[in-house]
């Protein structure tokens, strides 16, 4: 039974994807990216990759997927004028596709038996740092430095997002366009799903240092319940000038780095933790990340600023 529902999965992304491409509105072929990527989510659970499912869910369906439509809202009113891609474009896109597919398959199959990993390793020596989750060891303990830049590129993203609005527009509204109808369904679920989510994002925070989740699928979380309050018009959407929101913005990666520059007097190096303070530390940065992550994503998704600039 195991094998039959794996492979009907498959079948069944192959065929979504399939869709997906030939999908003529653009607005129905974001929606069936969406289902896509929660597809493949369910198929990283099945290869007991947790961590990469929570991932692909919050961040390759939900929030992508929120990007996506915003663009298609905005391409609407175009859409109609815009001419199909011929025959011929689609099947060299066609062939591209199928010739990267079995690159990437020769790749996989051609590996050395065992694959070289330096998994046991960072395994023998995660109990130092107090962690019991290996992605979040590799994360904030031995490529703490990576870490640390992506969440500043998230940051430098969100500026230039914002530098493309007007210059009279420069601190003011995002362009993100909420819903109009009170009574709408989607105003609903706007007032009933955020504590869940809110509950829920903080949980994937706290046991991200034991257990699958951890400060990026807390944050998309945090964006996919703020995103929905904005869409739904229940909450108003906030100046990029105001100086909580940019304090938001930075306070996980200021904090991070923080603790990396306190590492040189506390353990003789960079983003080093003291002996016995490793998980505490981790998680006090995973927390404000956690809350800087949602909020520059979802400021990503509302685009650059449109209104006027606050008062």
């Amino acid at each position: 039974m195991a094998l039959a529902f794996d492979i009907g999965l498959a079948l069944l992304v192959l065929v979504l994807a399939a869709w997906t491409i030939r999908l003529q509105d653009t607005f129905s072929a974001v929606l069936a990216f969406v289902v896509l990527g929660l597809l493949v989510a369910l198929i990283w659970v099945r290869l007991q990759s947790v961590d990469v499912a929570l991932t692909e869910a919050a961040i390759g369906s939900g929030v992508t997927g929120a990007l996506l439509l915003g663009a298609a809202a905005h391409l609407r009113p175009t859409e109609s004028a815009a001419m199909p891609p011929g025959a011929a474009l689609c099947t060299a896109a066609g062939v591209l596709c199928a010739i990267i597919t079995a690159g990437l398959g020769a790749i996989a199959l051609l590996l050395p038996v065992p694959a070289p990993t330096l998994a046991p390793l960072a395994m023998a020596s995660l109990p130092e740092s107090g962690l019991g989750n290996p992605v979040t060891g590799v994360l904030f303990v031995y490529r703490a430095l990576d870490t640390l830049l992506e969440k500043v590129v998230l940051v430098l993203a969100l500026v230039g997002v914002w530098s493309l609005a007007a210059d009279g527009a420069w601190g003011g509204i995002p362009a993100l366009r909420p819903s109009t109808r009170p009574d709408s369904t989607l105003t609903f679920l706007a007032e009933l799903l955020p504590p869940v989510g809110l509950m829920l994002a903080i949980y994937m925070c706290w046991t991200g240092a034991d257990h699958p989740g951890g400060a990026f699928q807390g944050g998309a979380l945090l964006t996919a319940m703020w995103l929905l309050v904005m869409l739904a018009g229940v909450r108003a959407l906030p100046a990029t000038s105001l100086l909580r929101l940019r304090l938001l913005l930075v306070a996980g990666p200021m904090l991070f780095l923080v603790i990396g520059l306190a590492g040189f007097a506390l353990a003789g190096a960079f983003l080093a933790y003291p002996a016995g303070h490793a998980k505490t530390l981790i998680i006090i940065a995973e927390a404000a990340l956690t809350l800087s992550i949602g909020v520059t994503l979802a400021l990503l998704a509302a685009g650059p600023a449109e209104g006027t600039r606050s008062p």
